[in-house]
């Protein structure tokens, strides 16, 4: 009996570290490197001493799209998955813009940031649900990986975000690079990037 129990545990204690290090790839990934740049995106005005405005606004984002993830991965919604492809660009191309026209010193988290980052979740998250789908095939029982699939998401998401806050804490408050000039060419860089994204979408 024992051994029968410890065999289960064994065996979804297996099946969770299989789909958390799927989740932590596909976020991490460079060759789908949009949720990447979103993150980024999401995350350049802020410097390491904004650490709790950052951690508001990943919060938000992580909302939206743990929200739309278990919905598309459980089929309560179905959405185009190339209409998804086609808005997430706009999602990061939008959120970078507005970055070059906010006051680099206003780090304060507004409710329309709060928004930028819930609602575009909810569209990230059916994006990371069509690559879950199709790895999980007509497996019934999904509860488990698409928990994994999350909290290594979450993982990679906050790699990004303390990479990001450690590269902006060496070039600013080290190298004196203007909080305004980090800024401008992350998210000018990412608005280019999305703009490219956006055209050659097969939505068009």
């Amino acid at each position: 009996m024992k051994s029968a129990m410890f065999n289960t545990f064994a065996f979804h204690m297996s099946e969770f570290q299989i789909y958390y290090d799927l989740g932590l790839h596909h976020i991490l990934d460079k060759n789908g490197y949009d949720h990447i740049i979103f993150v980024i995106a999401l995350c350049a005005l802020y410097q390491a001493d904004d650490w709790k405005s950052v951690l508001t606004l990943v919060t938000s984002f992580t909302l939206g799209h743990s929200i739309t993830l278990a919905l598309a991965t459980f089929s309560i919604v179905e959405v185009d998955p190339d209409l998804i492809e086609f808005l997430i660009p706009i999602t990061i191309f939008i959120t970078a813009v507005f970055n070059l026209f906010t006051r680099s010193e206003n780090t304060h988290v507004s409710i329309r940031n709060y928004f930028f980052a819930g609602f575009f979740g909810l569209i990230h998250g059916l994006g990371f649900s069509n690559y879950l789908k199709t790895l999980l095939g007509k497996d019934e029982s999904i509860i488990t990986q698409l928990f994994a699939f999350n909290i290594g998401l979450e993982v990679g998401q906050l790699i990004i975000v303390a990479s990001l806050l450690v590269v902006g804490f060496v070039l600013v408050s080290m190298a004196g690079v203007s909080r305004r000039d980090w800024k401008m060419v992350i998210s000018a860089a990412v608005a280019g990037i999305s703009l490219v994204l956006i055209i050659e979408s097969n939505y068009l």
